[in-house]
Formats: C-alpha cells, structure tokens, sequence
C-alpha cells in the first residue's frame, strides 16, 4: 500500500470498520489482545481527488475511545453465574474503539497541508496502525520553522513540533497550579532562543531566572542572550550573585503620573478628594526638574499643616503614600525599554516579585506600551514575542470588577499587534478569568490539566478547534501533558511536553528534601522508639 507520498509502506491491520461511519469518524472490532489503545493513531485508505485526479491515500486518524463488550456478562446476572460461565470458557467479548479522522497529506501550492476526506469509509474497511514515518510527517516542521515541544503521548518515539508561525495569532498556555505551564513556557523559550528571537517575559514569580543556566547550574550556548532585570524588591529563591546577566530593574518616580501613584499605593477611584490632593501636590513639585517620593511626602506634610478641608485631605494622601517607602523600584533612573531591555535575540526576564499588584501592573503597562509603539513605528527592527504569566491579574476578565492599567495595551496587542511583529504568549491558571476578548485572540492554545468546570467552560468559549472530545480529556491529562490546538500544529495533538534544558526557577519546593536539610543542618536527629517503650510511656 502507498502512503500519501507515494511511498509503498507495510502495515499492520488493527481492526475492520463495522456499523455505520462518515469521513469524520467511525467504529471498528479489533483485537482483543492487541488493539490499539485510546489516543494511538491508525490509518485507513482512501480515494480522493487529489490535484485533479483521484488518487488512493492513507488518512491518518486518531483512536478517541475504547469500549469492551459482551451478551453473556451482562448485568442482569448475579457473580456465581457469571463465574459459572467464565469457568465454562466461553469468552463472546469483542472490543470496540471510536476513531475520529484527521486527514491526509497533500502538496498545495509547493507546500504540505492536511486535508480531510470528502467520501466516507464503507463497513468492513481494514484498519491500519499508522507508520511512524507518516505520524512524523504531520507533527513535524523543519529545523528552522519548527519548535521542538515534545512526543506523542501514545509513541514516545515519534516528536511534535509546533509551527513557528502558529505564534503570528498569539498562543494562550492554560493549565492549573502544579500541571507545569511554566516549565512548557521554559521549553518554548528554549526552542525561541535557538530560532535567535526577540522576547519580553512578564515574570511576577521569577519563575524564569534560570533560563541562562543549564540544569546543573552551568551556563549554556545562549547564556549571554538572557538577562534578568532584578526589581529592588524581589523576593524570587535566588540569589543575583549566582548570576552573571542580573541588572536593576526601576522606574524614575518623576515619571510617574498623579493617577499612577494613586492606583500603585491601592487609592480607589472613589476617593477623589485624596487622588485631588496627591494631583496638587505632584503639579507645584514638577515645577523643578527632579523630585522623588521623599519630596512628594514633605510637600504633601507641608499642606496638611494647612486649614481648610484640604489639609485634611492633604494628611490622608501622606499616611496612604508612606506605604509606597517599601517600593525601592520606584527611584532616581528608569531602566531603559529601547536598546536595554529590547534589544535583538535578547531574551529579557522581568522579575516583578516582591512588588505588590497595583506596582507590577504599572510596570508592565510601561514596558509594553514602550515596545509596542518602537515596533509599530519601525524603530524596532525584528518581531517580538511578549510572555505574560499570570495573565489574568494584568488583563482580567470584565466582570471581575477590578481595572488594571496594563489591560488596554494588552489588549491592543492582542487585537492589533500581528500586524506589528508583537506576539503575545498569555499564560494563566485561571482562564475564567482573564479577559474574554484577549483570550479570544489567541488562536492556537496548549491546555495541560484542567479540573475546574467554570475553568474549562471558559477555555471552550474561546478555542474554536477545541471539540467536547478534547474538552473531556483536559481532567485526566497527567502533569507535564498538553493539549495543543489551533495554528501551531497542523492538527490537534496530545503531547507529553520534553525534558528543559535550562534550570527551572519555579518549581513547588520539596518538602521532604528541605526537612531532611533541616535536620541534618540543626542535628535534629529523630528519636527512635521500640515498640515496648511507646507501651510503658501509655
């Protein structure tokens, strides 16, 4: 038999089609010693019109369901009976799996595309595992186009590579605390950094610190393209001197606009009296060219020495600002965007931990606006990939109530920025409740474990390639494997997402190691006890 290339390939029957099928899907009785397990691949032939002429292809398909089943043991029987027939031998079980069809290789205008089939498969048509060789063919890219993710769930021996212009449509990575989004994020930057690409990543955790370290803490070919931008605050579990590349990350208080001191020192809206007084007091100190917290501080000191309700107003505006002390980003220089943290083939890691909400989103806000108007206006020349972990605190959901100041440039990205060269990567654990529009946008996902319904409703909404069959597989995916849908493969494929390269920054701690470490550090050698000292002591 021919594959879809024309190449003549050996094949092992699995099963025949029975009962009723469609080009979509179908039902087939196989073995049940060898059948093929739930998510294996197997092929049926076909003809189909293929550049004008009919043609005998192999259309790969994906085994979506197993089912046994028999007349005998049914359930109407009580267990003697049924163990009078199993010691009688008689064994009228057959095994049925569901299949769902993805289609079939075809060149198109010099390049491969899948395409479905039009005709249907009559009952009794053979079923085929698929070659290795073709279940390459569609789950891999050439060196330069593709990013090596991972394997197979079902054949480990077979690599999935995502499309790299799957990402000009934004990517969205969803999974729940502990299925290993960040470590994907990880595998993705490392095939990024070896394509030689441009990346900001939104770090509130400093999961990614490590990315120029290799596992055992070594550097590593593209060590010198990561740099890590070190606010004054982080509370990340490193320490900068086992870095090389760390530089401060801050933001010149000046800069800072009265209703941005406002949000970051958690002023709400509604008390306009005090955002009134902190607006009077940033207008007399602009009158000079340079000014910090500490002279916003007095000024505000100054007017609540004043009468009058403002100086009321005035007092209240100085206690809520004093928290602001603890904030040391905010000082005397801005780390530049252009040409400090955007540079070409740089991957720049901003480590925002240790900095409360309403700072991280004031940061964030700057730097994307800033690298968004340098590629939209040419002054950057290469594309851009912006990762933003933890998406849904910087561009939440409408109905959450809460505004954000990053959420209208994210949003924009999202809405406009492939036509600029801007790719957005949004990772979150709680799809519910990120804003439904820029989720929207994202047009290929890579969903690892999901087990919350209003989570997994919300990821249904916004992937138009995600079906109720993937849909049911989310809450039984193990850690470490994904869904991937959308542009970046050329069909939906479960994957068990590969090995990192670079050191993990964000991992759970491990409980037992870090006890153990405990105990040997303080000499708090456990005390052992016989079973006849536990009696005396009761």
């Amino acid at each position: 038999m021919q594959s879809s290339g024309g190449q003549s390939v050996s094949l092992k029957q699995v099963g025949r089609i029975v009962e009723v099928a469609t080009p979509e899907s179908f039902i087939f009785v196989t073995s049940k010693r060898d059948y093929p397990p739930k998510y294996e691949y197997v092929v049926v032939s076909s003809v189909e019109p293929v550049g004008g002429e009919e043609r005998e292809v192999l259309v790969l398909c994906q085994v979506r369901g197993v089912l046994s089943r028999s007349s005998a043991y049914s359930s109407k029987l009580d267990l003697d009976a049924l163990e009078r027939l199993y010691q009688a031998g008689i064994d009228d079980a057959n095994l049925l799996c569901t299949a769902r069809t993805l289609g079939f290789l075809a060149e198109e205008d010099g390049r491969e595309v899948v395409v479905m089939p039009r005709r249907t498969f009559p009952p009794g048509t053979p079923v085929y595992l698929a070659p290795d060789e073709l279940v390459r063919d569609f789950f891999s890219y050439s060196p330069d186009e593709g990013l090596y993710i991972g394997a197979l769930v079902s054949r480990r021996s077979v690599p999935v590579y995502l499309s790299v212009n799957g990402f000009r449509r934004h990517v969205a990575v969803i999974a729940q605390t502990g299925a290993g989004k960040s470590y994907t994020v990880g595998v993705i930057l490392e095939e990024l950094m070896r394509l030689g690409a441009t990346a900001v990543v939104i770090d509130p955790h400093a999961d990614y610190v490590f990315l120029s370290r290799d596992r055992s803490m070594r550097r590593h070919q593209y060590s010198d393209r990561v740099v890590v931008f070190r606010n004054p605050n982080s509370s990340g579990r490193y320490d900068p001197r086992q870095l090389d590349n760390v530089v401060e990350l801050t933001v010149r208080f000046s800069e800072l606009s009265p209703e941005a001191i406002a949000e970051i020192a958690e002023i709400p809206e509604g008390w306009v009296n005090i955002r009134k007084a902190i607006r009077a007091a940033v207008e007399k100190l602009r009158e000079r060219s340079d000014y910090g917290l500490e002279d916003l501080l007095e000024e505000l000191k100054k007017r609540s020495n004043q009468k009058g309700r403002e100086s009321q107003h005035a007092e209240r505006a100085y206690n809520h600002l004093l928290k602001l002390r603890r904030f040391k980003v905010f000082g005397g220089a801005t780390t530049p965007v252009d040409g400090v943290i955007l540079r070409p083939g740089q991957v720049s890691i901003l480590d925002l931990s240790g900095l409360n909400d309403a700072s991280q989103d004031y940061i964030v806000s700057w730097v994307l606006e800033e690298v968004f108007r340098l590629r939209s206006t040419g002054q950057f020349e290469w594309p851009v990939f912006v990762v933003i972990e933890e998406a849904h605190r910087f561009v939440p959901a409408k109905d959450q109530e809460r505004k954000t100041m990053s959420s209208s440039i994210i949003r924009t990205i999202a809405a406009e920025g492939r036509k600029f060269g801007v790719f957005l990567i949004l990772v979150t654990q709680r799809p519910s409740r990120i804003d439904a529009d820029a989720l929207s946008q994202c047009n290929s996902q890579i969903i690892l474990r999901i087990t919350n319904p209003y989570d997994q409703r919300a990821v249904a909404k916004a992937s138009e390639r995600l079906g109720a069959e993937l849909m049911q597989d989310l809450p039984g995916l193990n850690v470490g494997e994904a869904v991937i849908v959308g542009e970046l493969t050329r069909v939906p494929v479960i994957v068990k997402v590969r090995r990192r390269e670079t050191r993990e920054g964000g991992a759970d701690i491990d409980l037992v190691e870090e006890l153990k470490r405990a105990r040997e550090a303080l000499s708090l050698a456990p005390r052992q006890y016989s079973a006849s000292s536990l009696l005396s002591e009761v």
